[in-house]
């Protein structure tokens, strides 16, 4: 290892990302060194930069995606890691059950922990997993966050069995896009709704079985049509006054998935549907340990692709960030490190 120092982005106090140099530690017994390859972002952390996150911790390294090759240890039992290409678990602490992370110490990769936009990273070893071998750097940094959230969502969370109906909310995002390829590849029928005819478009050849534009004036009615009658599960992250609208396309007996509140709280619950018709609604967040090696194969098995949006250098951090912001992606933008 030669290097003395490395460049990390480091969250400023008004918000800003700034890169810095640091001086390169060697990992502590446990620990591995990680030399990024690449990072991709969540829009975790463009909460953060503006401020609507709790717990902001300047002087931080964003970041909770990345992939890359360990290059040092600080165990001699760990030394097979060594020159390994691997993804990052973004948990930390998860804890002990399996139905809910420890509400006091569970934190994420990314802050309070320096995260992954700097060209090395030091984690701990339990937190490594070997890179899907048919992903490029690019793919395999999009995949961690995002497709954990999904997979705990769908199948966890939403109980998912082959041959049932879902709907998956606001495709183009990371977890959207995720629980719309898991939720075929498991042998399901997958709709999506986006205010975007494009990001629509991507969804039909993904392979989705209908699509909606929810800006429009009856789209509710369009995928009562296209699914006959209704969903078997809906998979969303954003909240807001949809809430009602959603509930109304589940069949009986029906189960909803929030991970997400993007859109802010709804007004009012229709809890005479929720109870009249048996549904389940259901939050959702990250995933265990033990889930994040599940998702870990089922891509591997299904050999899963992330849909990456765009691809920025590594100087191009404010940019990805700003395209970001302006919610005009489909599919994860990615930092390329290397």
């Amino acid at each position: 290892m030669s290097a003395t120092t490395y460049t990390a982005w480091v969250l400023q106090p008004d918000g800003q990302l700034k890169p810095e140099q640091r001086p390169l530690q060697q990992p502590a017994a446990g620990h591995a060194l990680i030399k990024l390859k690449a990072a991709a972002l969540n829009h975790r952390d463009l909460w953060i930069t503006q401020g609507r996150y709790a717990n902001i911790t300047p002087g931080t390294v964003l970041g909770s995606d990345g992939c890359g090759t360990v290059v040092a240890v600080g165990s001699a039992e760990d030394s097979s890691w060594v020159n390994t290409d691997v993804i990052l678990n973004p948990n930390i602490n998860w804890g002990d059950s399996g139905r809910h992370q420890d509400q006091e110490h569970y934190r994420i990769l990314g802050m309070p922990d320096d995260g992954t936009l700097a060209q090395y990273v030091n984690v701990p070893v339990h937190r490594l997993s070997s890179s899907p071998a048919h992903l490029k750097p690019e793919e395999a940094a999009a995949l961690p966050l995002g497709g954990m959230t999904a997979y705990r969502a769908l199948f966890s969370r939403g109980m998912l069995k082959e041959g049932q109906k879902v709907l998956v909310t606001g495709f183009g995002g990371g977890v959207a896009q995720f629980a719309l390829q898991f939720a075929l590849q498991a042998g399901n029928a997958a709709y999506a709704t986006s205010s975007s005819d494009t990001k629509l478009a991507q969804a039909m050849q993904l392979g989705a079985a209908g699509t909606a534009n929810y800006t429009r004036a009856g789209w509710e009615k369009t995928l009562q049509e296209q699914t006959g009658g209704g969903v078997h599960l809906i998979i969303d992250g954003a909240g807001g006054d949809s809430l009602n609208t959603h509930l109304s396309l589940l069949r009986p007996g029906g189960r909803m998935v929030i991970y997400g509140a993007t859109t802010g709280l709804p007004h009012s619950v229709d809890l005479r549907r929720i109870f009249w018709k048996q549904l389940s609604l259901l939050g959702s967040t990250m995933a265990s340990d033990e889930e994040f090696q599940l998702m870990v194969q089922f891509v591997q098995q299904y050999r899963v692709r992330p849909v990456v949006d765009t691809v920025f250098d590594f100087d191009q951090v404010p940019a990805a960030f700003a395209r970001m912001a302006g919610g005009q992606q489909m599919g994860k933008l990615v930092v390329n490190i290397s």
